[in-house]
Protein backbone atom coordinates (compact mmCIF):
# COMPACT_ATOMS: atom_id res chain seq x y z
CA UNK A 1 0.00 0.00 0.00
CA UNK A 2 1.55 3.25 -1.32
CA UNK A 3 1.33 6.17 0.79
CA UNK A 4 1.36 9.67 -0.43
CA UNK A 5 1.77 12.89 1.16
CA UNK A 6 0.82 16.34 -0.36
CA UNK A 7 0.01 19.59 0.48
CA UNK A 8 -2.55 22.43 -1.18
CA UNK A 9 -4.77 25.04 -1.12
CA UNK A 10 -6.48 26.09 -4.34
CA UNK A 11 -8.46 28.64 -2.89
CA UNK A 12 -6.23 31.55 -3.17
CA UNK A 13 -7.40 32.58 -6.59
CA UNK A 14 -10.32 34.66 -7.76
CA UNK A 15 -12.04 32.72 -10.78
CA UNK A 16 -15.21 33.66 -12.54
CA UNK A 17 -18.22 35.93 -12.32
CA UNK A 18 -20.53 35.87 -8.95
CA UNK A 19 -24.18 37.18 -10.17
CA UNK A 20 -27.28 36.54 -7.96
CA UNK A 21 -30.07 35.47 -10.20
CA UNK A 22 -32.76 34.80 -7.31
CA UNK A 23 -33.62 36.31 -4.31
CA UNK A 24 -34.13 34.40 -0.92
CA UNK A 25 -37.51 32.71 -0.41
CA UNK A 26 -39.17 36.05 1.50
CA UNK A 27 -41.41 34.80 3.86
CA UNK A 28 -39.16 33.05 6.70
CA UNK A 29 -36.76 36.07 6.31
CA UNK A 30 -36.55 38.84 8.31
CA UNK A 31 -33.50 40.13 7.35
CA UNK A 32 -32.42 38.99 3.74
CA UNK A 33 -29.23 38.26 2.41
CA UNK A 34 -26.60 41.08 2.05
CA UNK A 35 -24.66 41.03 5.92
CA UNK A 36 -21.57 39.20 5.55
CA UNK A 37 -21.02 36.29 8.29
CA UNK A 38 -17.78 36.77 10.29
CA UNK A 39 -14.43 37.59 8.68
CA UNK A 40 -13.68 33.91 7.89
CA UNK A 41 -13.99 31.89 5.50
CA UNK A 42 -14.95 28.49 4.44
CA UNK A 43 -12.19 27.39 1.94
CA UNK A 44 -11.37 24.36 0.11
CA UNK A 45 -9.44 21.18 1.86
CA UNK A 46 -6.08 21.77 3.12
CA UNK A 47 -5.33 18.28 2.08
CA UNK A 48 -2.00 16.81 4.38
CA UNK A 49 -2.23 13.40 3.85
CA UNK A 50 -3.72 10.72 1.60
CA UNK A 51 -3.89 7.06 1.93
CA UNK A 52 -5.75 4.97 -0.78
CA UNK A 53 -9.38 7.24 -0.14
CA UNK A 54 -8.69 8.14 3.36
CA UNK A 55 -7.55 11.87 3.76
CA UNK A 56 -6.23 13.90 6.25
CA UNK A 57 -6.69 17.63 6.37
CA UNK A 58 -5.77 20.61 8.42
CA UNK A 59 -9.24 22.34 7.67
CA UNK A 60 -12.16 19.26 7.08
CA UNK A 61 -13.41 16.37 8.90
CA UNK A 62 -16.28 14.29 7.48
CA UNK A 63 -17.10 12.82 3.88
CA UNK A 64 -17.04 13.42 0.37
CA UNK A 65 -17.73 12.05 -2.96
CA UNK A 66 -15.46 12.89 -5.70
CA UNK A 67 -16.47 12.27 -9.43
CA UNK A 68 -15.01 13.88 -13.07
CA UNK A 69 -16.21 17.74 -14.27
CA UNK A 70 -19.63 18.23 -14.26
CA UNK A 71 -20.56 15.25 -13.03
CA UNK A 72 -21.89 16.33 -9.45
CA UNK A 73 -25.55 18.05 -9.85
CA UNK A 74 -27.00 17.33 -6.23
CA UNK A 75 -26.21 17.54 -2.50
CA UNK A 76 -28.71 17.13 0.50
CA UNK A 77 -27.37 16.52 3.91
CA UNK A 78 -29.25 17.11 7.64
CA UNK A 79 -27.12 17.41 11.02
CA UNK A 80 -27.83 18.21 14.44
CA UNK A 81 -26.75 21.80 15.87
CA UNK A 82 -23.78 20.65 18.54
CA UNK A 83 -23.64 22.04 21.92
CA UNK A 84 -20.22 23.93 22.29
CA UNK A 85 -18.33 24.14 25.33
CA UNK A 86 -16.35 27.61 24.90
CA UNK A 87 -12.76 28.24 26.72
CA UNK A 88 -11.93 31.91 27.20
CA UNK A 89 -10.37 32.41 23.76
CA UNK A 90 -12.53 32.47 20.65
CA UNK A 91 -13.35 29.26 18.72
CA UNK A 92 -14.97 28.00 15.67
CA UNK A 93 -16.84 24.93 14.18
CA UNK A 94 -18.69 25.30 10.99
CA UNK A 95 -20.89 22.79 9.67
CA UNK A 96 -21.98 22.42 6.14
CA UNK A 97 -22.75 20.26 3.27
CA UNK A 98 -21.29 21.61 -0.69
CA UNK A 99 -20.29 20.86 -4.06
CA UNK A 100 -16.38 21.54 -5.29
CA UNK A 101 -13.63 22.06 -3.15
CA UNK A 102 -12.41 18.87 -1.90
CA UNK A 103 -10.75 19.11 -6.12
CA UNK A 104 -11.02 22.10 -6.76
CA UNK A 105 -10.62 26.04 -6.54
CA UNK A 106 -14.54 26.90 -5.53
CA UNK A 107 -16.89 25.97 -3.14
CA UNK A 108 -20.89 26.49 -3.14
CA UNK A 109 -21.79 24.92 0.24
CA UNK A 110 -24.47 25.93 2.88
CA UNK A 111 -24.08 25.62 6.59
CA UNK A 112 -24.47 26.45 10.57
CA UNK A 113 -21.55 27.71 12.60
CA UNK A 114 -21.23 27.07 16.66
CA UNK A 115 -18.42 29.52 17.64
CA UNK A 116 -17.52 30.98 20.67
CA UNK A 117 -16.95 34.83 20.92
CA UNK A 118 -15.75 36.16 24.28
CA UNK A 119 -16.62 32.66 26.32
CA UNK A 120 -19.98 32.69 24.86
CA UNK A 121 -21.80 30.35 22.06
CA UNK A 122 -22.88 31.90 19.25
CA UNK A 123 -24.75 30.25 16.48
CA UNK A 124 -26.04 30.71 12.98
CA UNK A 125 -26.25 30.44 9.65
CA UNK A 126 -24.27 31.28 6.64
CA UNK A 127 -23.86 30.28 2.80
CA UNK A 128 -20.77 30.96 0.80
CA UNK A 129 -19.96 30.50 -2.86
CA UNK A 130 -15.98 30.69 -2.52
CA UNK A 131 -13.93 32.49 -3.43
CA UNK A 132 -16.44 34.87 -2.78
CA UNK A 133 -17.78 36.01 0.71
CA UNK A 134 -19.91 34.34 3.16
CA UNK A 135 -23.50 36.00 3.65
CA UNK A 136 -25.20 35.58 6.97
CA UNK A 137 -28.60 34.49 6.81
CA UNK A 138 -31.36 35.94 9.05
CA UNK A 139 -34.22 33.52 10.06
CA UNK A 140 -37.06 34.60 11.91
CA UNK A 141 -36.28 32.49 15.29
CA UNK A 142 -33.01 31.86 16.46
CA UNK A 143 -30.80 28.75 15.81
CA UNK A 144 -30.27 26.64 18.64
CA UNK A 145 -28.22 24.02 19.93
CA UNK A 146 -30.35 20.63 19.46
CA UNK A 147 -31.98 22.16 16.06
CA UNK A 148 -32.55 20.00 13.59
CA UNK A 149 -30.89 21.57 9.73
CA UNK A 150 -31.60 19.97 6.56
CA UNK A 151 -29.87 21.64 3.53
CA UNK A 152 -29.25 21.23 -0.06
CA UNK A 153 -26.85 22.70 -2.97
CA UNK A 154 -28.26 21.89 -6.09
CA UNK A 155 -26.70 22.83 -9.76
CA UNK A 156 -28.25 23.50 -13.25
CA UNK A 157 -27.23 23.77 -16.38
CA UNK A 158 -25.61 27.20 -17.10
CA UNK A 159 -23.71 27.62 -13.99
CA UNK A 160 -26.68 28.55 -11.37
CA UNK A 161 -25.94 27.03 -8.38
CA UNK A 162 -29.36 26.97 -5.92
CA UNK A 163 -28.78 26.25 -2.04
CA UNK A 164 -31.12 26.00 0.30
CA UNK A 165 -31.44 25.41 4.44
CA UNK A 166 -34.31 24.65 6.83
CA UNK A 167 -34.17 24.52 10.43
CA UNK A 168 -36.78 21.54 11.05
CA UNK A 169 -37.07 22.49 15.05
CA UNK A 170 -38.29 25.96 14.18
CA UNK A 171 -40.03 25.61 10.67
CA UNK A 172 -37.62 28.53 9.38
CA UNK A 173 -36.10 28.33 5.93
CA UNK A 174 -33.88 29.49 3.15
CA UNK A 175 -33.40 29.47 -0.24
CA UNK A 176 -31.01 31.52 -2.87
CA UNK A 177 -29.49 30.43 -6.80
CA UNK A 178 -26.38 32.21 -7.92
CA UNK A 179 -24.10 31.53 -11.10
CA UNK A 180 -20.74 30.34 -10.72
CA UNK A 181 -19.07 30.31 -14.51
CA UNK A 182 -16.05 28.23 -13.02
CA UNK A 183 -17.07 25.62 -11.04
CA UNK A 184 -16.49 22.23 -11.75
CA UNK A 185 -18.73 20.20 -9.87
CA UNK A 186 -16.32 17.30 -9.04
CA UNK A 187 -17.54 16.79 -5.51
CA UNK A 188 -20.03 16.66 -2.65
CA UNK A 189 -19.00 16.96 0.37
CA UNK A 190 -21.26 16.42 5.00
CA UNK A 191 -18.34 18.80 6.72
CA UNK A 192 -17.26 20.12 9.51
CA UNK A 193 -14.32 22.73 9.66
CA UNK A 194 -12.42 25.18 11.48
CA UNK A 195 -12.43 27.97 9.17
CA UNK A 196 -9.85 30.46 7.87
CA UNK A 197 -8.79 33.71 8.48
CA UNK A 198 -5.18 34.45 7.81
CA UNK A 199 -4.69 30.65 8.77
CA UNK A 200 -6.60 27.66 9.98
CA UNK A 201 -8.61 29.19 13.13
CA UNK A 202 -8.80 27.40 16.57
CA UNK A 203 -11.79 24.62 16.23
CA UNK A 204 -14.70 25.06 18.75
CA UNK A 205 -15.46 22.08 21.10
CA UNK A 206 -18.50 20.64 19.39
CA UNK A 207 -18.69 17.25 21.29
CA UNK A 208 -20.17 14.86 18.92
CA UNK A 209 -21.84 16.07 15.55
CA UNK A 210 -24.30 13.96 14.17
CA UNK A 211 -25.17 13.59 10.59
CA UNK A 212 -27.61 11.93 8.60
CA UNK A 213 -31.37 10.32 8.82
CA UNK A 214 -30.76 7.95 11.56
CA UNK A 215 -30.01 11.08 13.74
CA UNK A 216 -31.95 13.99 12.40
CA UNK A 217 -34.83 11.57 11.12
CA UNK A 218 -34.81 13.20 7.53
CA UNK A 219 -34.90 10.87 4.63
CA UNK A 220 -33.28 11.48 1.86
CA UNK A 221 -30.36 13.19 3.27
CA UNK A 222 -26.78 12.70 3.07
CA UNK A 223 -27.13 11.93 -0.68
CA UNK A 224 -25.25 13.00 -3.72
CA UNK A 225 -26.71 13.00 -7.40
CA UNK A 226 -23.19 11.80 -10.06
CA UNK A 227 -23.38 11.62 -13.28
CA UNK A 228 -27.54 11.49 -12.82
CA UNK A 229 -27.81 9.11 -10.28
CA UNK A 230 -29.01 9.24 -6.88
CA UNK A 231 -27.61 7.43 -4.26
CA UNK A 232 -26.44 7.22 -0.61
CA UNK A 233 -22.81 8.23 0.30
CA UNK A 234 -22.11 4.41 1.09
CA UNK A 235 -23.53 3.51 -2.15
CA UNK A 236 -20.58 4.95 -4.03
CA UNK A 237 -18.17 3.03 -2.84
CA UNK A 238 -16.22 2.28 0.34
CA UNK A 239 -13.36 4.61 1.47
CA UNK A 240 -11.13 1.74 2.58
CA UNK A 241 -11.18 0.56 -1.53
CA UNK A 242 -8.73 1.81 -3.46
CA UNK A 243 -9.69 3.89 -5.79
CA UNK A 244 -13.16 4.80 -4.24
CA UNK A 245 -14.86 7.95 -5.12
CA UNK A 246 -15.47 8.17 -0.99
CA UNK A 247 -12.91 9.48 0.72
CA UNK A 248 -13.28 9.64 4.41
CA UNK A 249 -11.94 12.81 6.05
CA UNK A 250 -9.75 13.46 9.45
CA UNK A 251 -8.78 16.68 10.02
CA UNK A 252 -5.30 17.11 12.38
CA UNK A 253 -3.63 19.85 13.42
CA UNK A 254 -0.65 20.95 12.38
CA UNK A 255 1.84 18.83 14.33
CA UNK A 256 -0.37 16.07 13.22
CA UNK A 257 -2.79 14.86 15.84
CA UNK A 258 -6.01 14.62 15.46
CA UNK A 259 -8.67 17.06 16.17
CA UNK A 260 -11.92 15.69 14.60
CA UNK A 261 -12.56 12.23 13.67
CA UNK A 262 -15.46 11.23 11.36
CA UNK A 263 -16.99 7.58 12.83
CA UNK A 264 -17.47 4.71 10.11
CA UNK A 265 -20.82 5.26 7.85
CA UNK A 266 -23.56 3.36 9.65
CA UNK A 267 -25.33 0.31 7.86
CA UNK A 268 -27.76 2.93 6.39
CA UNK A 269 -24.96 4.41 3.93
CA UNK A 270 -26.08 7.92 5.09
CA UNK A 271 -25.26 9.01 8.80
CA UNK A 272 -22.04 9.16 10.80
CA UNK A 273 -20.55 11.55 13.62
CA UNK A 274 -17.56 13.80 13.81
CA UNK A 275 -16.29 13.45 17.40
CA UNK A 276 -14.33 16.70 18.58
CA UNK A 277 -11.01 15.92 19.79
CA UNK A 278 -8.39 19.17 20.02
CA UNK A 279 -9.09 22.82 19.21
CA UNK A 280 -5.43 22.79 17.15
CA UNK A 281 -4.73 24.58 15.01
Amino acid sequence: MTMSRTMRWGGLLLFGALAAVARPDAAPIASPVGLRAAAHRHVPIIIRERRNSVTTSSNWSGYAVTGARNSVSDVKGSWIVPAVTCASTNQYASFWIGIDGYNSNTVEQIGTDSDCRSGAPTNYAWYEFYPHWSYGITLNAPILAGDTMSAEVKSTAGGVFTVSLTDITNGQSFSTSVKMNNAQRSSAEWIAEAPWSGGVLPLANFGTAEYGANYTGQPGTSRATVNGVTGSIGSFGSPTAPSSPVQKIAMVTSGGAVKAQPSDLLDDGLSFTIQWLASGP
